[in-house]
């Protein structure tokens, strides 16, 4: 009679933690799928009749590579504010 007690005693207990775990999964899921999403720079300046081959955002920066004059650049500017915080050309050996 014990035995079936107890039993049924963790039975109830384990369902009880099922329910708490899944209660606390609803509320991760609900805060990080309302959270706002970064901000982005609306926009960055390359130099006028540039080629822009490619841009992305990587790491909190605006990564862009153009064809500016026959030589191709890569600069990197803040994702946040859109100022240049580096910039490089690439050569190709």
């Amino acid at each position: 009679m014990l035995g079936k007690a107890r039993r049924s005693f963790a039975v109830s207990i384990g369902i009880m933690l099922v329910g708490f775990m899944a209660i606390g999964v609803a509320i991760v899921y609900r805060v990080m799928r309302d959270a706002p999403p970064p901000t982005i720079a609306a926009e960055v300046s390359v130099p006028a009749g540039a080629e822009v081959i490619s841009a992305l955002t990587v790491n909190g920066t605006v990564q862009v590579t153009y064809r500016a004059g026959g030589a191709v650049m890569l600069s990197v500017f803040d994702s946040k504010t859109g100022a240049l915080s580096q910039s490089l050309q690439i050569k190709a050996e």
